[in-house]
């Protein structure tokens, strides 16, 4: 059954002209024969009669208004302003927009169109829901009462809608209006006026207003699309920059071209090493191939920043079955003089420490700790210079990487310069560097990388292709031993009228009396002649020095004198250098003229040139006198620092550094001559020299450096290390206190009365703790005895650690000798080459000899007690034998005044 639906009280937009329906047959015939004229223009209907509606009709008087649509300008006559009025209410639901202003035009209206509606209302065979709008309709049974209308109040309530259609629409003429598409809303006989058409637009508003939030999400959705489009784009163009434009080389070398950035990974993809290339182009220029003559074809790459510099980066061949380290070599040329070449490389980012270079004051273990300006990478002394007397072009970090910087760079250093890196430049200079192999200034040098730390440094340093025991004789290998076995006993007074055959005699009678130490090798500092120079020994103070040798080699003693490379102007050989040309000139000056500088306590003395052959036959000739004279074992090579050589020094061999002298005059006699021992170094001397530690002067600051000092020159690839004398050297540059006056007499009051020749012993505690930390160290060197302090206590410390030498550390260090001279690993090493740790990076106070022994000598005055770390093992405490789990900090270890921490590794099954 058909029931009436309730009044929609919603309020709906009204219909849009598409949405009109055919209208009623018998309703069109009376619209048709109501208007009919002779310019009707007909409905397209195919079953019912032709209605027309009057179309523009001209030439008509009256009123004409005209509706404008996107249809045919529809024109109704009019001369009754209610007939306007009701017209105009139908075309409210009509298919046709009205326009906003109505134009008047001469019009007729037939005489009967006045009683229209009253005929369209009387008339019931129009259904109900095909009257106007005005009337109730339902799509529902057809029982309901259809004539009964709707009231105007209720009329005015009721919204214009469409029902929905169920037939697809069908292309058909703009005024076709079929029975299926009929609604009471689209009708073209709406009664509704344009007051309800705007009424209704004006009741739409407020929906519209309860839209904004809907309309407010969507644009604050569409505005967080847009920034997160914007930032896809802005990380995928960095993603570009960073990535993109960073281009793989050799599998595990990455190069960011714009960032001039570096990056190295090694076999588990963990970043070992982060450098910032080129530091002196400041602006991101763009790096262009090289041209083809520039071109190396032995599979580098070869970029070049025009006008600026040119880079070559090549991996080096290697056999990865025997060896897993890996070097890539990198070479940059500058290609104008203002350009300085600058790498450094980063730890901040990386997270690694940095070791090896060279000792420094402003330096500690590890190097990242410390901070430096951009200094010549050349020795010297520390207490004036930068650097101190051994230094290795060679840096490696805690991840397996390594820097080895080439020998024809003028390299300068900056540790910790602004940020935290190590950084490297190529520049020339005045003095360091002032001979110029290239035009500009080129910068060399390989990286390196293995598996670890430890594997890697093994790699660098090992021997094995060209091992130092190869071309040694029986009495190298003897020596190198006594050195490791028995003391060096050092006479080294700070003026030359005290050392006299007397005083050498009563010196090794109160070694003898000691009666616990070994007899080893008197070391006579250079006042065995009476000028620096003589190279002959001084008659007038050694008058039976030849019986004085006799009686030494009769005891047991071997006797060494110190030589210098330097010739005072009071000496008698400088004339005869001068005459035969044989002593370092003045750059761009003339041959004949000397260049002259000072050394210890010589004002003025010039320099042998090493580099000339005639020279160097001229000092061996005088050095092998004195050998077969006096019979003398060895000889100690004190060859100063790179600061000692003249400033415009020039040589008949053209040197790139001042540093290269020492390493010329070592290697012209190391094969002839007995050498124990040198001064200071760049490159490894052929065993058995030994490379000495720098002096130290009495303090517990200096006995703190000790260590440190000595970790560095074992990790830079010197394994046989001789430390200064037990309590302090007795001269040492930079000391105002010891620095011979030219009268020679003393430049201090002495106040202290344990003296013993006029010189002031060290401290009683401080030499007692350092002779404990001496006696795990490769060579021992006393100047002060330990029987000067006339104290029971220290006799008994020394001869409990004698004891502890000859029994336990001397055949551990025989032992790790074998391994020095095959792998070239050092005696004394740091803890991260015995075991694995963060911890063991940054330890600076305690050593391990090989890895069986770890020492933590007590470097603090008035101190029982300190912190000691165990590597990862099961160890033997070497005070009262326990045994301590490795892998951790000890808090508070007490350790006497008279006794020393030391922990011996042992097996992992001992503990049960």
């Amino acid at each position: 059954m058909r029931v009436r639906k309730k009044a929609d009280l919603r309020i709906d937009i009204p219909s849009y002209p598409h949405d009109y329906v055919e209208m009623p047959p018998e309703t069109k015939q009376l619209i048709h024969e109501a208007n009919r004229t002779p310019n009707d223009i007909p409905y397209i209907d195919e079953t019912s009669p032709k209605v027309h509606f009057q179309v523009g009709s001209p030439g008509i008087s009256g009123q004409e208004y005209v509706f404008r649509t996107s249809t045919p300008e529809v024109k109704i006559n009019t001369n009754d302003r209610d007939s306007v009025e009701k017209d105009t209410r139908s075309e409210q639901s009509s298919p046709v927009v009205l326009r906003n202003t109505l134009r008047k035009t001469s019009t007729s209206v037939p005489a009967d169109l006045q009683d229209f509606e009253s005929r369209i209302e009387a008339n019931t065979n129009i259904p109900e829901h095909h009257q106007s709008t005005a009337s109730g309709f339902s799509d529902g049974d057809n029982t309901q009462d259809e004539t009964t209308a709707l009231s105007d109040e209720e009329h005015a309530k009721t919204p214009l809608r469409s029902p929905r259609r169920k037939l697809p629409r069908r292309s058909r003429s703009e005024f076709s209006m079929d029975e299926d598409d009929y609604s009471p809303s689209n009708s073209v006989t709406s009664v509704n006026s344009l007051a309800s058409l705007l009424k209704e637009k004006l009741q739409s508003i407020p929906q519209k207003m309860r839209k904004k939030p809907t309309d407010y999400k969507l644009r604050a959705f569409v505005l967080l699309m847009f920034l997160a489009v914007a930032f896809f784009i802005g990380f995928a163009y960095t993603l570009y920059r960073q990535k993109a434009l960073t281009k793989a080389y050799f599998e595990s070398v990455q190069f960011n071209n714009p960032k001039r950035l570096i990056r190295i990974f090694n076999r588990d993809d963990v970043e070992i090493l982060r450098a910032s290339l080129a530091r002196e182009v400041k602006d991101k220029k763009k790096s262009f191939p090289c041209l083809q003559k520039h071109q190396r074809w032995d599979g580098s790459v070869c970029l070049e920043w025009e006008e600026d510099l040119r880079f070559y980066l090549k991996c080096l061949p290697h056999d990865p079955g025997l060896d897993n380290t890996t070097c890539y070599s990198v070479h940059w040329q500058a290609l104008r003089h203002d350009i300085s070449p600058t790498d450094c490389f980063d730890w901040g980012e990386t997270k690694v420490h940095w070791y090896g270079g060279g000792q420094s004051a402003n330096l500690t273990w590890p190097l990242d700790t410390g901070a430096i300006d951009y200094t010549p990478f050349i020795t010297g002394d520390m207490q004036k210079h930068q650097f101190g007397n051994v230094l290795t072009r060679y840096f490696i970090n805690s991840k397996g990487a390594a820097i080895i910087i080439d020998d024809e760079t003028p390299l300068h250093v900056a540790v910790n310069n602004g940020k935290k890196e190590i950084c490297i430049r190529a520049q020339y200079d005045n003095f360091a560097f002032a001979n110029r192999l290239t035009d500009f200034a080129e910068l060399k040098y390989n990286i390196c990388t293995s598996l670890d730390m430890k594997s890697l440094h093994s790699s660098i340093h090992s021997h094995t292709r060209a091992p130092l025991w190869d071309g040694l004789k029986p009495a190298d290998m003897q020596t190198l031993e006594s050195l490791i076995s028995e003391p060096v006993w050092q006479i080294a007074p700070r003026f030359k009228h005290e050392l006299k055959a007397e005083t050498i005699s009563k010196y090794t009678e109160d070694v003898i009396d000691l009666g616990f130490l070994k007899l080893g090798h008197v070391l006579v500092n250079e006042f065995w002649q009476n000028e620096i120079g003589d190279f002959t020994v001084d008659s007038s103070r050694f008058e039976i020095l030849n019986t004085t040798v006799d009686k030494l080699h009769r005891r047991g003693f071997k006797v060494a004198f110190t030589v210098q490379p330097f010739i005072s102007t009071e000496s008698g050989n400088f004339p005869e250098t001068v005459q035969k040309r044989l002593l370092i000139t003045e750059r761009n000056g003339d041959r004949r003229i000397p260049a002259l500088t000072r050394f210890k306590s010589v004002d003025s003395a010039g320099v042998l040139d090493v580099t000339d052959v005639r020279a160097q036959e001229w000092i061996q000739e005088k050095l092998q006198v004195v050998m077969d004279e006096y019979h003398i074992d060895s000889f100690y090579f004190d060859l100063g620092t790179a600061h000692d050589m003249p400033h415009y020094y020039s040589c008949e061999r053209r040197l790139i550094n001042p540093d290269q002298y020492k390493t010329a005059f070592v290697k012209a006699f190391e094969k002839t001559l007995s050498i124990i021992g040198v001064s200071s170094a760049v490159s490894l001397p052929r065993p058995p020299i030994f490379v000495s530690l720098p002096p130290f002067e009495s303090s517990w600051e200096a006995l703190r450096s000790v260590i440190p000092t000595m970790l560095t020159y074992g990790v830079n690839g010197y394994p046989f290390i001789m430390p200064g004398a037990v309590g302090g050297d007795i001269y040492w540059p930079g000391s105002e206190q010891f620095l011979p006056s030219a009268k020679g007499s003393l430049d201090m009051n002495l106040t202290n009365s344990t003296q013993e020749n006029g010189i002031v012993l060290p401290d009683k505690e401080l030499y007692m703790r350092w002779l404990q930390m001496a006696t795990f160290l490769p060579v021992m060197k006393f100047t002060h005895l330990p029987s000067k302090y006339n104290d029971e206590k220290v006799l008994e410390m020394a001869k409990n650690l004698t004891l502890l030498r000859q029994k336990l550390i001397t055949p551990l260090l025989l032992k790790y000798k074998r391994e020095a001279l095959e792998e070239g690993l050092p005696l004394i090493r740091p803890l991260w080459l015995v075991a694995d740790g963060d911890a063991s990076l940054m330890v600076q106070d305690e050593f391990a000899i090989g890895d069986e022994i770890v020492v933590a000598p007590v470097l603090y005055q008035n101190q029982t007690t300190r912190e000691v770390y165990l590597p990862t093992g099961l160890w033997q405490d070497g005070i009262d034998g326990s045994l301590r789990k490795g892998n951790r900090w000890m808090h508070e270890y007490k350790v006497p005044t008279d006794r020393v921490a030391y922990f011996l590794r042992k097996p992992d099954d001992m503990r049960f």
